[in-house]
C-alpha cells in the first residue's frame, strides 16, 4: 500500500526515496528519454516491443507522468466525454465499448456520462468541455427540443451521434427512417398485414422509426390502424414485455411487430410467449440495432445492423478535426445500414 504524505512512501512529501525521472524509465527500459515521452505523450510511432518494455519500467519505478504539465504546455488533457443516454442499455454498452477501445487507441482517456435525456445534464457537459476539464464531447441526444445544443449558442468541441441533428455541430447518425422503412417493407413483402410498432415516444429516434414504419405502410397501399402503434416509453426489455402484454390483453394479436429497438423486441418475444403465442409460427417479430444478444434470443431476431465501430471512429475523427480547427465547416456523416433477417420471422405469402 502506498504510505501518505509526510511519511517514507515512494513518491511523496517526506519520502526517503527520489521520485524517479524519465531519465530513470529511459535507463531501465533500455532507450531514451525521447522514446520514453513518445511512448507517454504517443507523439511518434515506436515497435509495440519498445512500447512494451517503456510500459514495464513505468510499473516497476512507479512513475507517474505529470499530465497537467503537459495539459498546460499543449492545451490538451487527453480527455474527451462521452454522454450517452441510458449507459443500462446493450446497445449503449457496445457503442461505449468501441468509443473507449478506439480513444485508447490513440491515447485519449474517456469519460463515460449519463444524460438521462435532461437538458440539464447537457449543458454541465458542455460547460466542463468549454472550461477545458475535458477537450471535447461526444452527445447522444434524445430530442431536439430539449437537448441543450440549440442555434445561438457557442459550443466547445462536440460531436452529435443519434437522430438528432443541428447544422450548428457534426454529426454521425444512420437513415432511421430508411432503416425502419426497409424492415417494415421486410414483414410486408412476406405476406404480413397487421403489423404492429412499439416504441412509440416524443423521441427523436421513435419519431422517425415510425416514419418509416407508415412511409413503408403507405409504399405498399397499407392504411395503419392507430392502436398497432403502440407505445412504450422505457426502451428495454421489460418495456418491450409490458406493452406488448398490455396490447395483447386488448386486442387480437398482429401477424407481426417491429420494435423500435432488440432489447424491447426480446421482451416481446417473452410477451407472446406468455400468452401462448409462438415466433415466428403464430407472429413475427423485428428489431433495430443489432446488440449482440439478438442472434442469441429465442428464436435469433431479425434486425437492423450498422457497423458500431465505423460510427465510434467517424465520431471520434470528427471531433479531433473539431479541437484542431474549431472553425472548420461542419460535417454530417451517415454510417450505412443493412437488414440481418434471422429466424423470428417467417413467410406467410400462400
Amino acid at each position: 500500500m502506498r504510505k501518505g504524505p509526510g511519511t517514507n512512501g515512494q513518491g511523496v512529501a517526506g519520502s526517503s526515496r527520489p521520485r524517479p525521472t524519465l531519465r530513470d524509465v529511459a535507463l531501465r527500459a533500455g532507450v531514451s528519454a525521447k522514446t520514453v515521452s513518445n511512448v507517454i505523450n504517443r507523439t511518434a510511432p515506436v515497435s509495440e516491443e519498445t512500447r512494451l518494455r517503456v510500459d514495464r519500467a513505468l510499473v516497476e519505478l512507479d512513475y507517474v507522468p505529470n499530465l497537467s504539465a503537459r495539459g498546460l504546455r499543449n492545451g490538451r488533457s487527453d480527455l474527451i466525454a462521452v454522454a450517452l443516454p441510458d449507459l443500462a442499455s446493450a446497445y449503449s454498452a457496445e457503442i461505449a465499448h468501441h468509443f473507449i477501445t478506439l480513444a485508447g487507441e490513440d491515447g485519449l482517456g474517456v469519460q463515460l456520462e449519463e444524460t438521462y435525456g435532461k437538458a440539464d445534464r447537457e449543458i454541465q457537459l458542455l460547460s466542463r468541455a468549454k472550461a477545458h476539464l475535458v477537450d471535447g464531447l461526444i452527445l447522444n441526444p434524445v430530442r431536439l427540443e430539449t437537448s441543450a445544443v440549440q442555434r445561438g449558442i457557442v459550443l466547445p468541441p462536440v460531436v452529435l451521434i443519434g437522430e438528432v441533428h443541428q447544422p450548428i455541430a457534426d454529426h454521425v447518425w444512420i437513415d432511421n427512417v430508411g432503416a425502419s422503412r426497409d424492415i417494415v417493407a421486410l414483414l410486408i413483402n412476406e405476406g404480413h398485414r397487421r403489423i404492429a410498432a412499439v416504441g412509440a415516444t416524443k423521441a427523436e429516434s421513435a419519431r422517425q422509426r415510425l416514419q418509416g414504419f407508415r412511409e413503408a405502410h403507405a409504399a405498399a397501399g397499407l392504411s395503419v390502424r392507430p392502436e398497432l402503434e403502440i407505445p412504450c416509453v422505457n426502451w428495454d426489455g421489460g418495456g418491450g414485455y409490458r406493452a406488448v402484454a398490455g396490447f395483447l390483453a386488448e386486442h387480437e394479436p398482429p401477424d407481426a411487430i417491429f420494435c423500435m429497438t432488440d432489447a424491447m423486441a426480446i421482451g416481446a418475444i417473452s410477451a407472446l410467449a406468455a400468452a401462448g403465442l409462438r415466433v415466428p409460427d403464430d407472429v413475427s417479430i423485428a428489431g433495430y440495432d443489432n446488440v449482440w444478444e439478438a442472434r442469441f434470443a429465442h428464436p435469433p431476431l431479425t434486425t437492423v445492423d450498422f457497423d458500431k465501430r465505423r460510427l465510434a471512429r467517424l465520431a471520434l475523427e470528427l471531433l479531433s478535426a473539431r479541437i484542431d480547427d474549431t472553425a472548420r465547416p461542419i460535417q454530417s456523416v451517415t454510417v450505412p445500414y443493412s437488414i440481418v433477417r434471422r429466424d423470428s420471422i417467417r413467410s406467410r405469402r400462400s
